[in-house]
């Protein structure tokens, strides 16, 4: 368990390396996250810190949230996240949490919500073959086929692949290297994709 950090994703683009390559990297704007919450095993089970990321006004949070928030008094922000770590002495309410705890060329988890594609069929969800496009086959050329049993046990189980929802689901990327920290800019460059779409909130932690 290590300290994370919350983001939002910029977007792709491609950048020159030392040895002369050229790697496509996901930018994503990390921090400054002030921490909001300590939680101590002694007190709630568990240790872990609470930050906070991406200023909101007063008005747009509800009593409660502005309750919680003004005992900081860093501001108000729209996303609070917990991320669990070994010990929290080292560290104090309001402390901000940046892009300097992740060096260059480090492993790390992102976490976040993938695009929704919409309602899709088992070919485009599950890359199903599909049925033979040919004579005495009509109107069920994309069609999942047969799903039921036999007479025993006479159900559907759970977990067939069927057509629905795609996409828009909690998705984890793990093993993403850190291609560069732009300190200055509070910007992360990360190798290669990173779930989610252009302005969605991502979590990134150090790979345990």
């Amino acid at each position: 368990m290590s300290l994370g950090i919350i983001g939002k994703k910029i977007g792709m683009t491609s950048i020159f390396i030392e040895d002369g390559s050229i790697v496509p990297v996901t930018v994503v704007q990390a921090g400054p996250c002030p921490i909001m919450q300590i939680k101590s095993s002694e007190k709630d089970g568990y240790n872990a810190l609470q930050l906070g990321f991406d200023s909101i006004e007063e008005r747009k949070l509800n009593k409660p949230g502005k309750g919680h928030q003004d005992k900081v008094g860093k501001g108000y922000f729209r996303t609070l996240r917990e991320f669990k770590i070994q010990n929290v002495d080292e560290y104090e309410l309001g402390q901000d949490v940046t892009v300097e705890n992740f060096a260059l060329g480090e492993k790390v988890k992102i976490s976040g919500t993938s695009k929704g594609k919409g309602f899709a069929g088992v070919m485009k969800k599950w890359n199903f073959s599909g049925a033979p496009a040919t004579h005495g086959h009509h109107k069920v050329h994309r069609t999942p086929g047969s799903i039921g049993q036999m007479s025993y046990p006479a159900r559907v189980f759970k977990g067939k692949k069927m057509p629905g929802r795609m996409g828009n689901k909690k998705t984890t990327y793990k093993n993403s290297e850190i291609i560069d920290v732009r300190r200055s800019d509070n910007l992360l460059l990360i190798k290669g994709q990173v779930p989610g779409a252009n302005n969605s909130i991502v979590y990134i932690r150090k790979q345990d």
